[in-house]
C-alpha cells in the first residue's frame, strides 16, 4: 500500500476524517451513519449531437452496514452511479464521499488502495476461463502481493463461506451458473472490503439460483457487516434483499425510501411501472363480468383494499369481514411481508350487506389503507 494511501486509510480500512486531508469541513458534515454520500452529483457522457446526461442532481446518502438498491429501466443511470463509488466513471460535477471523504481529489495509486477496499461483483461473473476456482479467487491477492500462506488461508476461508470448498480445482466451464457468481463474490471478497457493489449480479441467473445468491449476500452482509450496494432492473430482488431502494429515471432520483414504504404505496409512475409484475391484477374473467352500476337487487359490490404497511398492524380480517356485513368473497389478491410490515390488495365481492357502497367503503378504510369500489358483479 502506497504512502499516501496509508494516511487516507484507518488501520480498519474505513476512509480518514476529511480534516486530515485539508478539505473544507463544510463539504462533509458529520453524519457517522453516511457510509457513502452523494452531493449534486452529475455525469454527462459525450455523444454524436452533444453531450448526453447520465446524471443529474443526486443527493444520496447510504448508511453504514445496509443493503442498499438502486433499480430503474434500462437507460435510467444506475450503472453511472453504482461506478463512481469507485471511480471507475469519474463525476462531471458534485461529489462522491466514502467514510466523509471526497474521493474525488484521489490519484491513481490512491484509488488503487481505493479499490481493493470496495468489490464489485458483475452480471457476467467475468472469470479466467483457463484458471481453477482457487486460482480465480487467489490472483487479486497475487497481483497485491501478500505471501502465499496468507493467501492460501484467506481463499479457503473464502471458499468455504461460499459454499464452494469441494469446487477448488474445477474449472468455470464445469460450473453452474450459480457456482460462478459465487466464484466472483468470494474473489471480491480477497481484499476484505468495506463496500461490496453488486452490478445486476443476479440478471444471468434462474429464479431457484437468484434466491440462493441473494442469502448467501444477506448472510455476508449480516456476517461480515458490509455496505451492500446492488443495482437492478427487477423488484423481486429489491423486495427480496434491501433494506431501503433508490429509482433513477433518466439520471434523476424520481423516489427514494425504506423498502416496505415504496412497495406499499409507490409514489412516481415508474415505481409503480416497475411493481406491476409483482401486484395483483384484477383477473381478466372478473374484468369482464365487472358493471359500473349493479344490474340486479343483489349484485355484489367488489371492493379494492391496499394495506400499505403504514400503520405497522397486521390485517384484522374477521374484524374486516364482520364490518362490512353480508356475505364476503376473496375474489383476488394476497398480504405479504416486507421488513415486517403487512403489505398487499385484496379484491372482496360483498353481497346481501345492508349498508351501501359509500358505507363499504367507510367501513373498510378502518381497517385497510386504501379502499375503493371498483363495480358491481352479479
Amino acid at each position: 500500500m502506497s504512502a499516501t494511501a496509508q494516511r487516507l486509510l484507518s488501520p480498519h480500512g474505513a476512509i480518514a476524517h476529511p480534516e486530515r486531508l485539508g478539505q473544507p469541513s463544510e463539504l462533509h458534515p458529520e453524519k457517522q451513519h453516511a457510509h457513502v454520500r452523494f452531493i449534486d452529483l452529475g455525469k454527462t457522457y459525450e455523444g454524436q449531437q452533444g453531450p448526453v446526461p447520465a446524471l443529474q442532481g443526486i443527493n444520496l446518502d447510504i448508511r453504514r452496514g445496509e443493503v442498499f438498491g438502486i433499480i430503474g429501466r434500462s437507460g435510467a443511470g444506475k450503472s453511472s452511479l453504482i461506478r463512481t463509488i469507485n471511480r471507475l466513471e469519474k463525476p462531471s460535477s458534485g461529489h462522491v464521499l466514502i467514510d466523509q471523504v471526497d474521493i474525488g481529489a484521489f490519484n491513481e495509486d490512491t484509488l488503487v488502495d481505493l479499490r481493493r477496499r470496495i468489490g464489485m461483483i458483475f452480471q457476467h461473473f467475468n472469470l479466467m476461463s483457463a484458471k481453477t476456482v482457487w486460482q480465480n479467487v487467489e490472483l487479486p491477492l497475487k497481483v497485491a502481493g501478500v505471501p502465499k500462506d496468507q493467501r492460501q488461508r484467506k481463499v479457503a476461508e473464502l471458499l468455504e463461506l461460499v459454499g464452494l470448498q469441494g469446487k477448488h480445482k474445477a474449472y468455470p466451464a464445469q460450473l453452474s451458473g450459480g457456482q460462478k457468481q459465487r466464484v466472483g463474490i468470494a474473489r471480491a471478497l480477497v481484499h476484505d472490503p468495506a463496500i461490496l457493489l453488486c452490478d445486476e449480479a443476479t440478471s444471468a441467473l434462474d429464479p431457484e439460483t437468484t434466491q440462493s445468491i441473494l442469502g448467501l449476500l444477506r448472510e455476508i452482509n449480516q456476517r461480515l457487516g458490509l455496505t451492500i450496494v446492488l443495482i437492478t432492473h427487477e423488484m423481486a430482488v429489491i423486495r427480496e434483499i434491501c433494506d431501503r431502494v433508490v429509482v433513477l429515471e433518466k439520471g434523476e432520483i424520481v423516489e427514494q425510501g425504506p423498502v416496505w414504504q415504496v412497495f406499499g404505496n409507490p409514489q412516481h409512475e415508474v415505481s409503480r411501472t416497475l411493481l406491476a409484475p409483482l401486484q395483483h391484477a384484477l383477473p381478466e374473467d372478473v374484468q369482464a363480468r365487472l358493471q359500473q352500476h349493479p344490474s340486479a337487487d343483489h349484485a355484489s359490490v367488489v371492493l379494492d383494499l391496499q394495506f400499505t404497511g403504514s400503520n405497522g398492524t397486521e390485517p384484522d380480517l374477521s374484524a374486516l369481514f364482520n364490518a362490512l356485513g353480508g356475505r364476503v368473497s376473496l375474489l383476488h389478491g394476497g398480504v405479504e411481508r416486507i421488513q415486517g410490515r403487512a403489505l398487499g390488495h385484496l379484491l372482496l365481492a360483498v353481497s346481501h350487506s345492508p349498508l351501501s357502497a359509500d358505507e363499504l367503503i367507510s367501513r373498510a378504510r378502518q381497517y385497510a389503507q386504501q379502499a375503493e369500489v371498483l363495480g358491481y358483479v352479479a
